[in-house]
């Protein structure tokens, strides 16, 4: 083979894999960072609910933790069992609820830390599936203090627009 031949092969080479490495390089520096995630859980179907939206989330979204309330030790066995590991890395505090009247309490406190600086946190709530017309008692006073407002049906995004609709969820 003659030496030009392979210089040229091997120039018509690289300049097909180096834009394959530089774009490979650029995709790992796009990745999220990690979100320390507080999850407000409620009896019954918020637990079932909240488990579900949480079984979609990336690994980006830990270490999470719980607030439910002391009686409640069957949520407590659920997310136990759902939740097996958690990350030690903590960048921006987000936390979600999705209607128990126990998030109310968390969410304001968060609330309060973040206008006296202490800790910013990003509150999403997702009003539950059941709420097809009207916002539960904790979705009516979380809508104005919430960062992310999603509701499950059409009718309720009409109704409060800052909500953001984004279907069946759950």
């Amino acid at each position: 083979m003659e030496p030009w031949l392979s210089a040229a092969f091997l120039l018509l080479l690289s300049s097909l894999l180096l834009p394959l490495v530089l774009l490979a390089r650029r995709r790992r520096s796009r990745r999220t960072p990690p979100f320390s995630l507080l999850v407000v859980a409620g009896s019954g179907g918020h637990t079932t609910e909240i488990l579900r939206l949480l079984s979609c989330l990336s690994e980006s979204y830990s270490p999470r933790h719980y607030v439910f309330a002391d009686s409640d030790t069957m949520s407590e066995a659920k997310i136990r069992s759902f939740e097996q590991k958690r990350a030690e890395t903590v960048s921006t505090s987000q936390i979600l609820c999705n209607g128990p009247g126990t998030c109310v309490p968390v969410c304001m406190s968060a609330l309060l830390l973040g206008l006296l600086g202490i800790k910013r946190a990003i509150i999403v709530y997702v009003e539950s599936i059941c709420r097809v017309e009207t916002l539960s008692l904790s979705g009516k006073i979380l809508y104005y203090f919430s960062d992310y407002f999603i509701v499950q049906w059409p009718d309720l995004k009409e109704k409060y627009p800052k909500s953001i609709y984004l279907g069946r969820i759950v």
